[in-house]
């Protein structure tokens, strides 16, 4: 009786659980393997675009505060 409680979940999971598992594992890595889709690379770039726009700001600011301030950068530094 104690081994029919054991091997009845035991086959269950090899039965349906296992192979499910084993499926799902090697289609993950399939899928990882191949790299970035269409719209992971088209998300990838709008966000290097984004961090450029932001650079190009920064910058700006930087220039500004130069001619405004001369000594605001070692102000800040100290900090």
């Amino acid at each position: 009786m104690a081994t029919f409680f054991l091997a009845g979940p035991l086959v269950v999971f090899l039965i349906f659980v296992a192979p499910l598992w084993l499926l799902l594992h090697y289609r993950s890595k399939r899928k990882a393997a191949n790299g970035l889709s269409q719209e992971d690379y088209e998300a990838l770039q709008g966000l290097s675009d984004k961090a450029k726009g932001l650079q190009d700001r920064i910058n700006t600011l930087e220039r500004i505060l130069d001619a405004e301030s001369p000594n605001w950068r070692g102000h800040y530094d100290r900090s």
